[in-house]
């Protein structure tokens, strides 16, 4: 016989009652039924585990030896359960949550609003730069939920089937050094940057088909482009080296403003994805919730776009909205 993590409770039992009667109450089972499996055991083990007389059972010294490891052995296949029953979810709510994101201006505010509703869960976070990448590590199980943007009408590869439903959608602003002869306007139209150089951080952003296309449409093509991280980006327009496009959200840095670019040439939508067959999808919309609200709260630091979505209503928060 193998011994078993049920055998080691049975040991505890008549060690804490001192007596295989009153163990088999505890356990429901019949006397004589856990007076033969305590044989069994003792025979697994070699010796036996309790001196057993008219005041009860004693553990002898291998009965200890063996109480010791079960005293062990059990909480922590107890916590090992739990932990597991936790992970695991129960289609209305997870105790995981895997976020991916690129250039997310919500990551910070929906970690936040879910410790807040579920203190007890764990919450992880990964950056990438590339949507794809995160998708296929969604499709792959690492992560549960990818929180990405993509400029225009454009939507994600469908070659990894996830869903993904739309947050919001953003206008894409001009950021610009507070000494710049525009930024003191209201808006910018995107001709008058025609001179300009541009910082663009790597991975998916609105620099590519969707700006090339918005210049030529202005009647330019956009002069040189440097490519860094954003604090660099930042560094150059604060140095008057460049400007550069940004979220409305983006959060206002000291010696630059935000200005939006008239008519609003490009749109950045905000979006949350997951796979349909996994755990995930069965609180996708709780989750989907908690962005929209973390989105919203992140526009209470921006008064000026929030004067701006009032005039533009077709802009802002887009909850459930497919994408």
């Amino acid at each position: 016989m193998n011994l078993e993590l049920r055998h080691l409770k049975v040991v505890c039992a008549i060690a804490e009652t001192g007596s295989v009667t009153k163990a088999a109450s505890t356990l429901g089972l019949a006397q004589p039924a856990l007076t033969a499996q305590l044989q069994r055991i003792e025979r697994t083990l070699g010796g036996p585990l309790f001196e057993r007389d008219r005041r009860g059972a004693r553990p002898t010294a291998l009965g200890e030896l063996v109480l010791a490891r079960a005293r062990v052995l059990l909480p922590a296949m107890k916590g090992l359960q739990d932990e597991a029953a936790r992970l695991a979810g129960t289609g209305t709510t997870l105790s995981r949550y895997r976020f991916g994101g690129v250039n997310s201006p919500l990551v910070g505010r929906l970690v936040h609003r879910l410790a807040a509703d579920q203190p007890h869960a764990q919450i992880s976070t990964y950056a990438s730069w590339y949507v794809d990448e995160l998708a296929q590590m969604v499709l792959s199980g690492r992560l549960d939920y990818a929180l990405a943007g993509v400029c225009g009408d454009a939507t994600p590869s469908a070659e990894f089937g996830l869903t993904w439903r739309a947050i919001a959608v953003d206008a894409v602003f001009v950021v610009l050094p507070e000494a710049h002869p525009l930024a003191a306007a209201d808006e910018v139209k995107l001709e008058m940057l025609r001179d300009e150089q541009w910082a663009v951080a790597p991975g998916d952003g609105c620099f590519g088909d969707c700006f090339a296309a918005a210049c030529a449409r202005a009647g330019f093509t956009p002069r040189k482009m440097y490519e860094t991280d954003i604090r660099g980006c930042l560094d150059l327009v604060d140095a008057g080296e460049a400007v550069a496009l940004a979220q409305a959200t983006f959060r206002p840095v000291s010696g630059l403003v935000t200005r939006p670019l008239a008519g609003a040439p490009l749109r950045w939508r905000l979006l949350l994805g997951w796979h349909p067959e996994a755990p995930a999808a069965g609180i996708a919309d709780r989750v989907l919730g908690h962005a929209v609200a973390a989105y919203t709260d992140s526009l209470h630091r921006n008064p000026d776009y929030l004067a701006w979505l009032a005039r533009n209503p077709a802009f802002g928060p887009q909850q459930m909205a497919a994408a």
